[in-house]
């Protein structure tokens, strides 16, 4: 139940689990509600045993953790709101929490290795240009084919200076690999680096079992990604969310249409996905959402206003709960008159007054119906979260994180030998044997080691000639000198010419 709709609110508005991986779209201007909203979706869920996965941008999402309180200030207006949409079940109960954090520091760490990644959404997240994509291509192929794991960063790091190092003999084999798109991979790189990405990629890696487990009571757990401080890194923020749809499109098989979703991610401040990000980039997001589908996996975008997501996946999202958007300049009432446009009409509704006029807490709701043929838009008023509002103290927070399955699987990061080590040793070992043969050569006889270092030496050595010379020409006299130039003279024509002179005066002489 998502909440009450039609005169006074008493016609109960319902999201049909079936169809709850057909996407969606929580929208509406700051303050409007669209956190609650998101709060009571993953309550529902989980308790009918599907995994949720969430992003906290503001950290008030971890009250999911523990049930309400009739001591709270907003007991008795969630209660009245309850009755008065006619939800008669409702009751204060907490979800089965997991806490995540990249840096973490507010739950457990998330990590990914570079191999998982890949060159293909790598370069897409790095924006990086053909030919400099077909080298990033040629290092994973060379990783590949060398056995060099790519962990983290610095595996990725330390393979492109080896590369650019051997980039002539590499070039034989996998194509031309010039230095200048290297240097431009790197310097990407580093502002990865620079935004913490340093602390996502390594080992243990995260595995997707893990977001998708169900509690012993049949619940599915509610994972929260702590995003208040990701949220300073926008380029790792869209990094952590587009490798997460990634390897759940990848790994999970068809299923189709199931009964209820394997899993459904709520990725709030939706924007930042979508900010900047190039066209090759869009059209993978665009690929993901349109069949990931089959996967059983739903994919929710929070965000302020429903121009932040491109058209084409726009058009993807089927259940849709759109809070108020305000409307102060020409540009804001444009959009205020396209997202009215985008629901399903109903005759006794002016849409665009509603989204203007829905006050906190309200919404207007278009939910897929049997077929999936989208619903009659409805002014609905939403329903009481069931578990605290607001975010838990710490020290619950790092009693729930001490309790959980989770714990001490992946608090510790495990630097194991990879391409870094292996290129170092390898890089080691060279100049080890580089030193032993310079000792060899500083050791040995003078005229070996000039002999060997291909220099000028004055050496004993056997020549072309099989007879060994006694003496080196250098050792030789002036006259002798002088009479061996004179002798090898004779047996040139300009020598044979002075003979001939020299001995016809002689003799006209006579």
């Amino acid at each position: 139940m998502i909440g009450g709709g039609g005169e006074n609110y008493v016609t109960p508005q319902y999201m049909l689990l079936k169809h709850a991986n057909r996407h969606g779209l929580i929208a509406g201007a700051t303050g409007t509600g669209k956190t609650v909203t998101l709060q009571i979706l993953a309550e529902a869920l989980s308790a009918e045993g599907v995994p949720v996965f969430l992003t906290d941008v503001k950290g008030d999402l971890g009250g999911l953790a523990m049930a309400g309180s009739a001591d709270a200030d907003t007991d008795a207006p969630f209660k009245e709101r309850a009755q008065k949409i006619g939800y008669s079940d409702y009751a204060y109960r907490d979800c089965p929490v997991t806490f995540w954090d990249v840096f973490g520091q507010t739950g457990h760490p998330v990590r990914a290795t570079i191999t998982e990644m890949g060159p293909l959404l790598l370069s897409r997240l790095l924006e990086l240009s053909e030919p400099q994509e077909g080298v990033l291509n040629v290092a994973f192929r060379i990783a590949d084919d060398e056995g060099l794991p790519l962990l983290d960063l610095k595996d990725l790091q330390s393979l492109l200076a080896w590369l650019g190092e051997h980039r002539t003999e590499v070039s034989h084999r996998y194509g031309a690999v010039s230095t200048a798109s290297i240097g431009a991979i790197q310097r990407r790189l580093l502002m990865l680096e620079n935004d913490g990405a340093a602390q996502f990629f390594g080992e243990p890696a995260l595995e997707l079992v893990d977001l998708m487990r169900i509690d012993d009571e049949g619940r599915g757990f509610v994972n929260i990604l702590s995003s208040d401080k990701l949220m300073g890194s926008p380029r790792l923020y869209a990094t952590v969310l587009l490798w997460l749809l990634s390897e759940l499109f990848e790994t999970l098989p068809e299923v189709g249409d199931p009964d209820k979703p394997k899993l459904v991610l709520f990725f709030d401040e939706a924007h930042l996905l979508f900010d900047g990000a190039p066209k090759t980039l869009m059209d993978k997001l665009e690929q993901v959402a349109r069949l990931i589908r089959s996967k059983g996996v739903g994919v929710y975008f929070v965000t302020q206003n429903p121009s932040d997501v491109p058209k084409d996946i726009l058009g993807q999202l089927g259940n849709r709960i759109q809070h108020a958007l305000r409307a102060f300049t020409a540009q804001d009432r444009k959009a205020l008159k396209a997202a009215a446009e985008t629901y399903r009409d109903n005759p006794r509704l002016d849409l665009e007054t509603c989204l203007r006029e829905v006050g906190t807490g309200e919404a207007v709701t278009s939910m897929l119906e049997k077929k999936g043929v989208p619903g009659m838009a409805e002014r609905t008023l939403i329903c009481p979260p069931r578990s605290q509002l607001g975010p838990i103290p710490d020290e619950t927070r790092k009693s729930i994180l001490a309790a959980s399955a989770m714990a001490g699987k992946y608090d510790t990061a495990v630097d194991r030998e990879s391409a870094f080590e292996m290129l170092k040793a390898r890089a080691d070992a060279a100049a080890k044997e580089a030193g032993k043969t310079e000792t060899r050569l500083d050791e040995s006889d003078p005229s070996d080691r000039e002999f060997s270092q291909a220099r000028r030496y004055n050496g004993t050595r056997v020549g072309r000639s099989t007879k060994a010379r006694s003496r080196s020409s250098r050792s030789d006299s002036v006259t002798e000198a002088f009479a061996k130039s004179f002798a090898r003279q004779l047996g040139t024509q300009s020598g044979r010419a002075i003979v001939r002179g020299v001995l016809g005066g002689l003799f006209k002489g006579r």
